[in-house]
Parts: C-alpha cells; structure tokens; sequence
C-alpha cells in the first residue's frame, strides 16, 4: 500500500489553538483536546466578565459619588446619591458616573458646585 500524504489543515487548525493556548500552564498550552477545551473555557469567561466589568465600575462610580456626597452632607450641600443624580436629569446636566467620580475624587469643590448648581 502506498504512503498517503495527509493535507494541511487538521495540522493548522491545532496550530491556531497551540497559539491561542500559548500562555496556559502545563498540559494546558501542549495537549490539544485540553488546549481546545481551556480555549473554549476561557472565551466563555472573557465574555461573561465584559458585562461583568460594565456593572463593577458602574458600581464603583456609584460608591465614590456616594462618598463624596455623604462628606457634603456635613455642610449640606447636598442630602443623598439619588436625589443628587435626579437633580441631575431634572436640570438636563449631561453629566455620566464615571465623569462625576472622577471629579468627586479629583476637585471636590468643582462637585460641589455643581451640586449648589443645581438645588437651586
């Protein structure tokens, strides 16, 4: 019987999972039905943790206006979080969390006045 000569593309198509498993650790980035499967495991997680991270920040913005606000509280400036955003959208500020955190961590006087701005 003859040598058959196999094609190209069994050989290519584990090269792509070989390169894509590159950084696992041990049987992981060599053995390719554990590559595949660990390829295929990592792809479900990076998509599921993008809406994941979506919400993280949203919330962490959330915390730190919070914070800001409940140190304002002491002066009265302005009373809660929700009531600050609702004076927000009432005054048509276009203004999103992670712009307001960044000013609350930043310039607290800036919040501030923004936040006198609009209770008036």
């Amino acid at each position: 019987m003859t040598r058959v000569r196999r094609g190209y593309i069994a050989r290519r198509r584990r090269t792509k999972i070989r390169l894509f498993a590159s950084t696992f650790i041990g049987a992981h980035s060599r053995l390719t039905r554990t590559a595949t499967q660990q390829k295929m495991r990592a792809l479900v997680s990076s998509h599921r943790d993008r809406g994941r991270q979506k919400r993280d920040f949203r919330r962490l913005w959330i915390t730190r206006i919070n914070a800001a606000a409940r140190a304002a509280r002491e002066n009265m400036v302005f009373y809660s979080y929700s009531k600050f955003v609702h004076n927000l959208y009432k005054k048509q500020l276009l203004l999103n969390r992670k712009i307001l955190a960044q000013i609350a961590i930043s310039n607290k006087n800036c919040l501030y006045m923004i936040s006198n701005k609009i209770s008036k």
